[in-house]
């Protein structure tokens, strides 16, 4: 059968696969006759919004699709949440890949599949190169109600989490409840939800403000390792919520020396400050809507000061940069994008 395509591209979250992606990808095959699935989010840690990592999301979308999973070309996607030059690169990058690997001609027939529903889904013009075939909507539930419900635990909600995925996704759903990773998830959902709860009186939607403290020394990077939900065990950068009566400068030198009890005297700190930015993404953060102001402080040599973790943090110390960045999967919320943007390696 003549296809119109040689491979179409899909890019999604998948977090989990339900059945509106699974008509999306019968659509793609209808069409083309292999789909390059590029899996979001990969790399990051377990948490509310991304509970599986890449490997498990390919394995959900494989045995969902069944005998035609052998069309299916499935790579990882890292996110880059402040370079948005770069996450067009990596697509651009995994997708020639996919196709050399495959075999493909270079002048190979390339379109991009997807729904344009709402301002989600911007990335879906920014690949000209690429025809678009747009998918109609299919009534489902998505994948954040899905994903409420499945740590919700209520027995209402499993059923229709039965009805919105297709069978061999349920059956993983449901063999994932029974694992500690879902165990600690669901009681970082009740924090959320209780956390969010607290401010339902307000009269509009707050907007935290937080600061952190990106501070090098001699090749190595100060971090701490959270003892509190969320995020509880995985590592970030020293720092908290902006004080009432507090500048930010001095709000992260505070949550420095609470976190780490590092001894070096403020002035020294802000003399060595050499860069500081404002991380705004509106997903950045599971407790709602927090914008961080990251200082940079940077020290070229010497012995590495004394620290211990303290206050929120259950264990503090001095990371070798290159060890840090090959641990992706192991930092809080957007932490890492903050270090690689600071280091220039983003």
């Amino acid at each position: 059968m003549l296809m119109r395509f040689d491979y179409l591209v899909f890019i999604g979250r998948f977090e989990p696969f339900h059945n509106g992606h699974h008509a999306v990808v019968r659509h793609a095959l209808g069409l083309a006759a292999k789909v390059i699935i590029l899996v979001g989010s990969a790399g990051k840690p377990r948490s509310t919004r991304n509970p599986w990592n890449a490997n498990e999301r390919e394995v959900m979308i494989r045995a969902a699709v069944g005998a035609e999973a052998d069309r299916l070309l499935i790579r990882p996607l890292s996110d880059h949440l402040y370079n948005e030059t770069a996450w067009i690169s990596l697509v651009q990058r995994q997708v020639a890949a996919a196709i050399a690997d495959d075999g493909g001609a270079a002048d190979a027939r390339v379109g991009l599949v997807g729904r344009d529903k709402d301002a989600s889904s911007y990335y879906l013009r920014e690949f000209p190169q690429w025809e678009l075939c747009n998918v109609q909507h299919c009534e489902v539930l998505s994948a954040t109600e899905i994903r409420d419900h499945l740590f919700s635990a209520d027995e209402g909600g499993q059923l229709l989490i039965k009805a919105n995925v297709p069978p061999p996704v349920a059956a993983m759903l449901e063999a994932f409840r029974r694992t500690p990773g879902y165990a600690q998830l669901s009681r970082e959902f009740t924090f959320l939800k209780n956390y969010r709860k607290a401010w339902d009186s307000a009269p509009y939607p707050p907007t935290f403000v937080t600061v952190d403290a990106v501070v090098v020394y001699s090749g190595h990077l100060l971090l701490v390792r959270r003892g509190a939900e969320p995020g509880k065990g995985l590592w970030a950068l020293p720092g908290g919520f902006l004080g009432q009566d507090e500048h930010l400068i001095d709000a992260a030198l505070r949550e420095l020396r609470e976190e780490t009890r590092l001894k070096i005297p403020a002035p020294v700190l802000k003399g060595s400050l050499k860069a500081q930015r404002v991380f705004d993404h509106p997903d950045r953060s599971t407790r709602g809507r927090t914008i961080t102001h990251a200082f940079h402080f940077e020290f070229a040599s010497g012995d590495l000061p004394p620290v211990r973790g303290s206050d929120d943090a259950d264990k503090a110390g001095w990371m070798p940069i290159a060890e840090a960045l090959a641990l992706e999967e192991q930092f809080f919320e957007d932490h890492y994008h903050i270090v690689q943007h600071f280091l220039g390696v983003a």
